[in-house]
C-alpha cells in the first residue's frame, strides 16, 4: 500500500494525463480499492491545497476531477491561439 505522499503522486499524475475529468471510482481503480472513497477525498482535497497558488488548479466538476487553467490566465494563453 502507498503513503499518502505517494497516492497523491499518483493522483496528480493520472489528473494531469488524463483527457477528460475523472470520476472517484475511476480514481478508485488506480488503486485496485485499497483507498476507500473518504480517503481518496481527503487526498484530492490535499493535492488541490498542493497547486494553490500555481498557473492551473485542481476542480472537482460535475463530471469528475481534472486540473485546469486558472480563468485569470486564460487572457494571455488565448495569444497563443491560431484562430485569429
Amino acid at each position: 500500500m502507498l503513503n499518502p505522499t505517494e497516492a497523491k503522486t499518483v493522483l496528480e499524475a493520472a489528473l494531469l494525463a488524463a483527457q477528460e475529468p475523472l470520476t472517484l471510482v475511476e480514481l478508485r481503480r488506480l488503486f485496485e480499492d485499497d483507498i476507500g472513497a473518504d480517503t481518496l477525498r481527503r487526498l484530492l482535497e490535499e493535492l488541490r491545497e498542493d497547486w494553490q497558488g500555481r498557473g492551473v488548479q485542481l476542480v472537482n466538476l460535475a463530471s469528475g476531477w481534472r486540473f485546469q487553467t486558472r480563468p485569470e490566465f486564460q487572457q494571455y494563453l488565448q495569444r497563443l491561439s491560431h484562430d485569429k
